[in-house]
């Protein structure tokens, strides 16, 4: 027995040196990454910027002219990098929503740390999914790879705040940028508080380049620079709105610079020269696969990106894809793809306009000034857009309209290009097993003690096919199809019925109509989120007491002593859209909990900030515009 221990002992002194040895051949990997803001850098050709750090490290390395977030809001962006999962995969897509991945799969810094690497997270980290056991070795303001052991290898985010929304708009602020050199986009009015919150935008993306300086001159400093692999990406595009949020280029699009030292340019992307670029496309998606790779991890199969540099560099993928669902409090449903020059935009919610009322985002100058020029007229064509609903399809040409305010859906001189990104847009939504077809609440309450992600795997548990199907008939709008609507109300599945009744709101009071008696029966739907849908219907285009009923319906399921926060917050929206015919619930309304213990605390402020909304418009005597 004895003898037994001492050879294990000496194979595990062995194997530890070994290791050791192993470790001293890798290279650090450091991250550094800003919030809320798109290419709008020196290196990317912007001439109003001021961005010498990174400006710097982009000449000292490559950049990537094609990459996309794969999300256009912070939470949904960095839970897809931490998975490698595409969130509408696992449930997470969902603003600060809490969802859980399958037991045996791990969040990629795990892996890291299990193959010796010192894994660091300065500080943030606001992920859509539960961690399970311990994803950093230090996640927090102080955490360095200074504090690793002698010897290790690193890998280090750094992760800058400075440019969010937030602080594009805090005054008073000395503004270092002119506001007369701004570039206004052609969707925004050329008004004085939209140049100061672009000017302002600009000065914050050059505090934050300061900032990478810093961070820079430290790995100098401690004599690291030659062995440590650099990327600086930026996490969505800017917090000007129809930017951040938004599934369009503006939303998607980021800077990614990545600088690989001369003594591992083994590692280097295909054609790395020092100061060049590539169109090579990259989504955040890619980027576990890629960091795993490069420390010497075989990425596992069930990540869904593919790796863009070092030993697991695969060919360029054809696509990138983009999502938006619930934003905060609101609900939506938009899928994205692009080929790089081309982009495809499919509303599944097309009754809902674009620039729906969020308290976050409504704190803007810009967003207050926009809606307020929108209501009294004075906007044209494409800044009016914002504020209207949508067409069930998008299509814009990258090369020629950088602002996305010309759709080409209908121009026959683009059909193959439409029908190509349109199909792969449907093949990745089959293939990830698209979850977003799925009443929120529905998500986490279909699987039996498993994942999202299995349970979208499970045909019974989720038809997909035919959810999809309902869906795209529902929200493509065409009148005719107002009878197969109808009929989905009988079908077996919560889901088909509740995409059949959005279709019928989507085609307004005419299918209503059609609809009388089918919709009347759903207010007794076995599902909280069919009946809730019946209910805005019926309130929006029903007959008067058709719409007291609804609004009645709606208010007993936005108590959150009955129901789940999704449920509330999904017959809380429905009033909101019912609007003044919802007047007489005011004070039943004023009377429900705005919290309930056990609702997820990310999500605690969602259910107050739409229950004053709602009461605020419909209270004859304080009704914002």
């Amino acid at each position: 027995m004895i003898a037994r221990i001492s050879l294990s002992l000496l194979c595990l002194a062995s194997f530890s040196g070994t290791l050791v040895a192993a470790e001293a051949e890798r290279p650090n990997i450091l991250w550094i990454t800003s919030e809320d803001n798109g290419p709008e850098l020196g290196c990317y050709g912007d001439e109003f910027a001021t961005s010498p750090n990174i400006d710097g490290l982009a000449k000292r390395g490559l950049r990537y002219t094609r990459a996309w977030s794969t999300a256009p809001v912070c939470a949904p962006a960095r839970t897809t990098i931490i998975s490698g999962i595409y969130p509408p995969s696992t449930g997470s897509q969902h603003m600060r929503s809490n969802s859980v991945l399958p037991d045996d799969f791990k969040m990629f810094p795990v892996y890291l740390r299990e193959a010796g690497y010192y894994c660091t997270n300065n500080s943030k980290e606001d992920y859509n999914l539960v961690k399970t056991g311990q994803v950093w070795d230090q996640s927090d303001r102080k955490a360095h790879w200074r504090n690793r052991e002698k010897g290790q290898p690193f890998f280090a985010v750094f992760n800058f705040t400075t440019s969010h929304e937030s602080q594009i708009r805090t005054r008073p602020h000395e503004l270092e940028h002119d506001p007369a050199g701004v570039r206004v986009p052609a969707y925004h009015p050329d008004a004085p508080e939209v140049r100061e919150d672009w000017a302002q935008y600009y000065d914050k993306v050059t505090a934050m380049d300061k900032q990478v300086g810093q961070v820079l001159k430290e790995l100098e400093k401690d004599g690291l620079a030659d062995n440590t692999i650099v990327m600086y990406y930026g996490d969505h595009g800017s917090g000007m709105p129809r930017h951040k949020r938004w599934t369009y280029n503006t939303g998607l699009h980021v800077p990614l610079v990545v600088h690989v030292p001369e003594k591992w340019k083994s590692m280097a992307p295909a054609g790395y020269e020092e100061g060049s670029t590539t169109d090579r496309l990259v989504g955040f998606i890619d980027l576990a696969p890629t960091v795993l790779g490069l420390a010497g991890v075989e990425p596992p199969e069930w990540m869904q990106g593919s790796a863009f540099m070092g030993p697991h560099e695969t060919a360029p993928p054809e696509f990138m894809f983009g999502f938006r669902d619930r934003m905060d409090e609101r609900y939506d449903m938009v899928r994205s793809v692009t080929d790089g020059r081309f982009i495809y935009i499919r509303n599944f919610m097309p009754h809902k306009v674009y620039g729906q009322y969020l308290d976050y985002m409504f704190q803007t100058p810009t967003t207050q000034v926009w809606r307020k020029m929108y209501d009294q007229g004075k906007l044209n064509e494409a800044q009016s857009r914002f504020w209207e609903t949508k067409p069930p399809e998008e299509f814009y040409d990258l090369t020629k309209d950088q602002d996305e305010v010309n759709n080409l859906i209908d121009d026959p001189d683009h059909a193959s290009d439409i029908a190509r990104l349109r199909e792969a847009l449907r093949d990745w939504q089959e293939e990830i097993r698209d979850l977003g077809f799925l009443p929120e609440e529905e998500m986490h309450t279909r699987g039996e003690d498993v994942s999202p992600y299995e349970m979208g795997r499970d045909a019974e548990a989720y038809p997909f096919e035919k959810t999809r199907t309902m869906a795209e008939l529902a929200s493509g709008g065409d009148p005719a199809a107002t009878p197969i609507l109808i009929e989905a109300l009988k079908d077996e599945d919560s889901a088909v019925r509740y995409w059949g009744i959005l279709g019928i709101i989507i085609r307004g009071e005419e299918a209503v109509a059609e609809a009388r008696q089918p919709l009347k029966m759903a207010l007794r739907d076995p599902s909280s989120n069919v009946r809730a849908v019946a209910a805005e219907a019926l309130g929006r285009y029903g007959n008067d007491e058709e719409a007291r009923m609804a609004v009645a319906a709606l208010v007993n399921q936005a108590d959150l002593n009955k129901r789940s926060v999704f449920v509330v917050m999904l017959s809380l929206n429905a009033l909101d859209a019912i609007g003044p015919r919802a007047e007489s619930a005011i004070s039943k309304l004023r009377e429900l909990p705005t919290q309930r213990e056990g609702t997820p605390a990310r999500m605690g402020g969602y259910v107050p900030r739409l229950m004053e909304r709602i009461t605020s418009r419909l209270d004859p005597e304080n009704r914002p515009q």
